[in-house]
């Protein structure tokens, strides 16, 4: 059974910059003293024959080809607003003054 001290935790606890009560620190240190022991029963566990499975994916490119496609017709398309100018859609002005952003 590996032991972790209140002092360890508060100096981890100060180098993340993490500020906690005693009570706190308390509750911590018997919570991490029992994660290092699940973990070190895990190493025990014989894994000589288990496939190594870190990298499942086959590493084969999921994106689309990127193929160039004709655009919309900004005429046609400008057909559906109601106010343009110079193949521009025009909008009222955001600023209160209308002056220059």
């Amino acid at each position: 059974m590996s032991q972790i001290t209140t002092e360890e935790v508060k100096h981890v606890a100060g180098l993340a910059k993490l500020e906690f009560a005693e009570s706190e620190i308390t509750d911590f240190t018997e919570a991490l003293g029992k994660i290092i022991d699940m973990v070190e029963m895990l190493e025990e566990v014989d894994t000589n024959g288990v496939a190594f499975t870190m990298n499942v994916a086959d590493n084969e490119s999921r994106m689309r080809e990127d193929v160039a496609v004709a655009g919309f017709d900004r005429e046609k398309l400008l057909e559906n607003v109601p106010t343009h100018e110079n193949g521009f859609i025009k909008v009222p002005a955001m600023l209160a003054d209308g002056g220059d952003a």
